[in-house]
């Protein structure tokens, strides 16, 4: 058997294994690939960084645990962010399983880091079903909606919250979601109040999204883990979407090594077996 018979011939299990360390060597050794930075993704950079002081940004977590590897790296870039500029920040989650639960770990771990006190400095809303009557409801009083936060604290009782009422006293929000919520908050939000609003988005979702980024309608976009990641890079904080794409690019570029190798094999594996059957 020659050699690209063998290659032709390799044990499938040998693949499985090189896939397998190209994908927790990032994990482990920084690979550092570029990433370069899309339009969409800069323009949410620029607007949250054009934001003054002290506004007021409510952040979204409209995402199911199943997604966590593309919309959670975004939830912790964003409060990277707004905490660097000592902005306000309001969570709150239109999914059930795993929404508010999911918004007060990242929130909670995030704002230690910058030393954010909450009731002050943030607050999480939690869950109420039925996400359109709940977007419509807050423009007139959030607390008509959310008499409590997610602890079960009255809002009167949150320093933050006596200053906001509704949505004319939300700067800007921030979706992360990886579901229709993200088109109801545009829908409903944007085009009745008028609140300015960029969107983290998961991969599937991020193509129909571009149209709201042309129109206006959002001021940026998130588009699955490369954006993430792109807007880590741009926070200077880089995280799990980095690695995440390192690992990724690694994978494939091991596939495509293997699809030429492969075809390398077959080619010449056969131009030697026909050269050996003509003698």
């Amino acid at each position: 058997m020659g050699f690209w018979d063998k290659i032709a011939a390799i044990d499938r299990r040998w693949i499985y294994l090189l896939c397998a360390i190209a994908v927790v060597i990032p994990f482990i050794v920084p690979v550092s690939l570029p990433v370069y930075t899309t339009p969409e993704t800069q323009q949410v950079y620029d607007t949250i960084e054009a934001l003054p002081d002290s506004s007021v940004v409510m952040l979204t977590y409209d995402y199911y645990p199943s997604t966590l590897a593309e919309t959670e790296p975004m939830s912790r870039a964003a409060l990277h962010h707004l905490f660097s500029k000592d902005i306000k920040v309001v969570t709150i989650s239109n999914i059930p399983l795993g929404g508010p639960t999911i918004a007060e770990r990242v929130t909670r771990d995030m704002a230690a880091r910058y030393d954010k006190e909450y009731g002050v400095d943030y607050v999480n809303l939690g869950y109420k079903a039925n996400y359109v009557a709940v977007m419509k409801g807050m423009g007139t009083a959030i607390t008509n909606i959310f008499p409590t936060d997610n602890s079960g604290t009255r809002l009167s009782e949150l320093p933050l919250m006596q200053d906001v009422k509704n949505y004319e006293d939300i700067d800007f929000i921030f979706i992360v979601a990886d579901n229709a919520t993200a088109d109801y908050w545009v829908a409903i939000v944007n085009s009745q109040y008028g609140v300015p609003m960029c969107c983290g988005a998961t991969a599937v979702m991020a193509p129909k999204m571009y149209a709201m980024v042309g129109s206006g309608q959002l001021q940026g976009l998130l588009g699955g883990m490369k954006g993430a990641a792109e807007y880590e890079q741009l926070v200077g904080h880089p995280d799990r979407a980095l690695r995440g794409m390192d690992a990724q690019s690694l994978i494939h570029l091991l596939i495509i090594a293997l699809v030429i190798l492969g075809n390398v094999g077959y080619f010449l594996g056969g131009r030697q077996r026909r050269e050996m059957g003509q003698l």
